[in-house]
């Protein structure tokens, strides 16, 4: 078996976005979505368990001895890796996510006009939401950046690991780690608030109290960014709501239809020539859409953004339509991506 650098120097030179080390399986890495063997004998899971443990702190070791999962960052030339580990049929499993080391502008990632203005808000909620590996983070990243570019602000990030790595420009930046710089989202977001910031990265609103204190920091004049596992804006509403129960829910509505500012919904499509490309879904905070979270009517949701462009909002159809007209997708993907998103 190769070292745990072997295979992320063989994922950087093939450009991959992730890399897949699993006991007994063979190595495999992501390129332009597809999944590609990076040889042909499987990994022994105790050789593999050695390479893993030698990439880890001590306090990292303890860390996932004692609950069987770790998500860390790790640096090799210059590119970031966010990597989980994970036990999987009584054995070590390893995947690991690239993080560029030059955070993309909002015109490399083609974001547009609508979404780039997002970094003009002072305050608010502003969710970014999607599958797994389709550039969630990649684009709030950008975000952060042209403000850090463009105005004297505060960012606080507070991630789990760490990934892209900012250099303070106009603005100052402090990166908080889980498990290194602290013990939560909701613990880091306890305090944050006393810490003078403008703007807050919280990287996943993954609980109850996470959810109410970014709620509250937005609530507060705060410009807060956070991202959901959730296929589309109007998802993002009802999974937000669907943490809490009774009339907690109430109190949630009323606090989203007054903070959130806009929802981006994305997904990454196969580029003709090669890579990928997003495409967008955008729900923005209108009145009348204030009005339907707080009755929680996640059907006319979905009918407002259909009906919304004047205000600047975005179906996936129309967004994946676009990317036909301008070549950057094939017919049989456009059709593919619509028809499913039809069946959402």
């Amino acid at each position: 078996m190769k070292t745990i650098e072997a295979y992320f120097k063989a994922a950087i030179k093939a450009n991959a976005s992730d890399v897949h080390l699993v006991s007994g399986q063979m190595a495999a890495m992501r390129v332009d979505g597809q999944l590609r063997l990076m040889e042909d004998v499987p990994l022994s899971a105790n050789v593999l368990q050695e390479e893993i443990f030698a990439i880890l702190t001590p306090h990292q070791h303890q860390r996932y001895t004692e609950s069987l999962e770790l998500d860390i960052s790790h640096s090799l030339d210059d590119v970031r890796f966010r990597i989980n580990l994970h036990q999987q049929s009584g054995a070590i499993g390893l995947a690991a996510r690239l993080i560029p080391k030059i955070i993309p502008s909002p015109q490399d990632l083609r974001l547009g006009s609508q979404i780039t203005e997002l970094t003009k808000l002072l305050d608010g909620l502003v969710l970014v939401v999607g599958p797994t590996g389709h550039g969630k983070s990649t684009t709030i990243a950008s975000l952060l950046e042209e403000i850090n570019k463009t105005r004297a602000a505060h960012i606080v990030t507070i991630e789990d690991p760490v990934e892209f790595v900012f250099d303070g420009k106009q603005s100052l930046i402090e990166q908080r780690e889980i498990g290194v710089d602290t013990h939560s989202f909701a613990q880091a977001l306890k305090y944050v608030l006393r810490q003078d910031p403008n703007v807050i990265l919280v990287g996943e609103m993954r609980d109850p109290e996470t959810i109410s204190m970014a709620l509250t920091a937005a609530e507060t004049g705060h410009l807060v960014f956070s991202t959901l596992h959730t296929p589309s804006a109007a998802e993002a509403v009802e999974r937000i709501v669907d943490v809490f129960e009774g009339a907690r829910q109430k109190q949630v509505l009323a606090q989203l239809s007054a903070v959130l500012r806009v929802v981006v919904a994305q997904q990454l499509l196969p580029k003709l020539g090669g890579g990928r490309v997003a495409a967008y879904e955008i729900l923005v905070n209108t009145a009348a859409v204030s009005n339907l979270i707080r009755e929680n009517d996640i059907p006319q949701i979905r009918n407002a953004i259909t009906t919304g462009a004047q205000h600047g909002m975005l179906t996936m159809d129309n967004s994946i339509k676009a990317l036909f007209d301008r070549g950057l997708i094939d017919a049989t993907v456009a059709m593919h991506r619509v028809a499913r998103q039809r069946k959402v």
